[in-house]
């Protein structure tokens, strides 16, 4: 058994059966993809959009392609035809964008909204009151589902910020959840939380992470 293997065996008898794990295979070979398919893993983490596409040409047509970066408009072409899910939407920009390629292309686009949750000003991702703004006007984009919230903690070893930065994620999420009457464009299924990678994912499960984007622990340190 490889490395990739096995790791991706140990995560799955780790992680509850509710959390989905999305192998982040960004930076990494499309052979390392497919040693983590054999493994049974299935949906894997993109971040560049050509990349993301070239993968998708060669490898098996049931995976599930999550894109996780952030994502110029001009790049839609590459990432749309074959994501399943866009996770990092961090500007209206952005979401307006997707939703025309939607209703053009005659699919709806399943989506998170990013949240700017750490420290770090590099970050992207909407604010608390401007996600709340978003949300509320769901029902203008027509192209696209969104289904939940994705964030990033501030990268430090402290238990106690990463806990605070995902807790805000949380909040917000059921704070949106709780005032469905103010949301009416979301879709039943709302209220998906992705948040916790290699360094905090147990701290993301252990407060409710549905979905967990994990890298380096598979794939070890990128390769290109």
């Amino acid at each position: 058994m490889t490395g990739i293997a096995s790791a991706i065996r140990t995560l799955k008898e780790e992680l509850p059966s509710n959390v989905t794990l999305v192998a982040v295979s960004k930076f990494h070979p499309a052979e390392a993809v497919a040693e983590a398919y054999a493994a049974g893993q299935r949906i894997f983490g993109e971040s560049r959009p050509q990349e993301m596409h070239a993968k998708a040409g060669v490898l098996p047509a049931d995976i599930s392609w999550h894109f996780i970066g952030h994502l110029q408009t001009n790049k839609l072409k590459y990432v749309l035809p074959v994501a399943a899910m866009v996770e990092s939407v961090d500007s209206r920009h952005l979401l307006a964008a997707i939703d025309k390629w939607g209703r053009e292309n005659g699919k709806v686009i399943d989506v998170l909204i990013e949240i700017h949750i750490a420290s770090e000003d590099t970050k992207q991702g909407f604010s608390r009151e401007e996600a709340l703004q978003v949300l509320a006007d769901a029902a203008q984009y027509p192209g696209v589902r969104i289904l939940g919230l994705m964030g990033m903690a501030t990268l430090t070893d402290d238990e106690n910020i990463i806990r605070s930065d995902f807790s805000r994620l949380v909040a917000l999420r059921d704070e949106v959840v709780a005032g469905k009457e103010r949301f009416p464009g979301l879709p039943e299924r709302f209220g998906i939380l992705s948040f916790g990678m290699t360094h905090d994912y147990r701290i993301a499960v252990s407060m409710g992470a549905d979905i967990v984007r994990i890298g380096t622990l598979i794939f070890g340190e990128r390769t290109y």
